[in-house]
């Protein structure tokens, strides 16, 4: 804990804050950065095989192939979780699900899923755009200050 919030508490939260700090259960970093990078890695392949379907059995150039694969994906995630199968492999994996854009389709599915009692408008949909409207935010902010500076250096 930071020594400013530190000096905040009293000296019984202080004691408290020691003692939990001790008894709490070390993290196993360099398993659990193991775990992301070969989960999201094995997500990165399913993809690239699924992109290489497409071109192969599909038609598509490889310019045109990458849409259908993104939407496969999140069809897949979307599935997965909705047998409870994305977070187990989630809980597992940590970031390595979370990062590509199957973790976000397991987020807004699973927020669908958990809220559909209330209803399609209030329940389904206010509670799915709850997470995603942040992401979509940044999103389109990031994209628009890249875009300026891709202008600019065009311009230079």
């Amino acid at each position: 804990m930071a020594d400013k919030k530190k000096k905040k508490l009293t000296p019984v939260q202080q004691e408290y804050q020691t003692l939990a700090s001790h008894i709490e259960p070390k993290r196993p970093v360099a398993v659990n950065c193991l775990r992301a990078f070969l989960s999201g890695g094995l997500i990165c392949v399913i993809g690239q095989a699924i992109e290489e379907m497409f071109v192969h059995w599909g038609g598509f150039s490889r310019q045109t192939a990458g849409g259908p694969t993104v939407a496969v994906l999140i069809l897949i995630s979307v599935i997965l979780t909705s047998c409870g199968v994305y977070d187990k492999l989630a809980q597992w994996a940590g970031a390595g699900t979370a990062v590509p854009v199957t973790g976000f389709a397991n987020s807004m599915s699973s927020s669908a899923i958990e809220h559909r009692s209330e209803g399609l408008v209030l329940g389904v949909g206010a509670s799915m755009f709850q997470l995603a409207g942040s992401v979509i935010v940044f999103g389109v902010a990031a994209a628009f200050i890249i875009g300026v500076i891709h202008v600019i250096i065009d311009l230079v």
